[in-house]
């Protein structure tokens, strides 16, 4: 797209249809990182997925050859954005998970990350949240807490856990609102790989001193492992750092309502996972609340 397009305000066409894919790859991958941890440790389950997507992006890199950072900052704002959402999100989901906390809580706390932009954007993005939006956003939190309570028994257990549910949430939101100032202009593949690269010099050290990093090598595992890396790691969340990039943090970060929802189905088809009838009350109320943040009002 030419500089006068972008100038006058026009969206690449791809950003049409990025949020449903964005959507269903990242709830998706809540189902196939429940089957992959039944045969690997954690930890060592997310050390292995980012070696595998680095081992992607260095063949991508040396087939491409796209260019570096241009500077010490830009290099460094991207191994941030790495530590916040491909390590502390992660790290925080993996372990609330490991010390006994429900995944239908994880779910519930983290989903509440559009709330938290909403009161943070204004200030840390210098965006507006206008009354009809902030209805949108708690329409959100109502439907994904009507769905996740339908669905499943909200176990709040080891306030360890908790605690690590918490930093899930808050390097989330961090990592939205950090791309939104200080994100770096630079081709996709090595922003993603100095962001995975940090990510791994984090996770690597805990799987070795916490598990035994067991895993067993199964097909479900690797059929787990590659929709992981390739589907999430490498297009859900470059095309929520494009997403980001184009529009308002707070509007963006809407679509996490939608996830539990998502999730809810997908595992209903693929994992046979009943689906109680509140449950579809629950989608309606966050749809409605997402077209309310998502629409432009001219």
């Amino acid at each position: 797209m030419s500089p006068s397009a972008l100038a006058a305000g026009a969206r690449p066409r791809w950003l049409r249809t990025a949020p449903v894919v964005f959507l269903l790859i990242w709830s998706g991958s809540f189902v196939f990182l429940k089957r992959g941890l039944q045969d690997a440790d954690p930890l060592t389950f997310l050390a292995l997925r980012w070696v595998s997507v680095l081992a992607v992006l260095l063949a991508a890199f040396a087939w491409v050859r796209p260019p570096l950072p241009a500077s010490a900052s830009a290099w460094g704002k991207l191994a941030v954005m790495g530590l916040f959402l491909q390590a502390g999100y992660l790290i925080g989901t993996y372990l609330s998970l490991k010390l006994g906390v429900s995944a239908g809580a994880v779910a519930l706390i983290t989903s509440q990350q559009p709330i938290l932009i909403g009161l943070l954007a204004p200030a840390v993005a210098g965006e507006r949240v206008g009354a009809v939006r902030w209805a949108g956003l708690l329409l959100g939190v109502l439907g994904a807490c009507v769905v996740i309570v339908a669905n499943a028994t909200i176990d709040l257990a080891a306030p360890a856990g908790l605690f690590f549910a918490v930093l899930a949430l808050l390097s989330l939101s961090a990592s939205t609102l950090w791309e939104k100032r200080h994100g770096v202009a630079t081709h996709p593949i090595t922003a993603n790989l100095v962001q995975c690269a940090a990510a791994l010099v984090v996770v690597a050290p805990l799987a070795w001193l916490l598990e035994p990093m067991r895993v067993h090598w199964t097909p479900a595992l690797v059929g787990s492992l590659a929709y992981l890396v390739f589907g999430t790691s490498l297009v859900a969340i470059t095309l929520l750092l494009a997403m980001i990039r184009q529009g308002e943090a707070s509007r963006v970060s809407a679509l996490f309502f939608l996830v539990p929802p998502a999730t809810a189905l997908i595992a209903h088809g693929v994992l046979g996972e009943a689906m109680a009838r509140l449950a579809w009350v629950g989608m309606a109320l966050a749809a409605l609340g997402i077209y309310l943040v998502m629409r432009r009002v001219r």
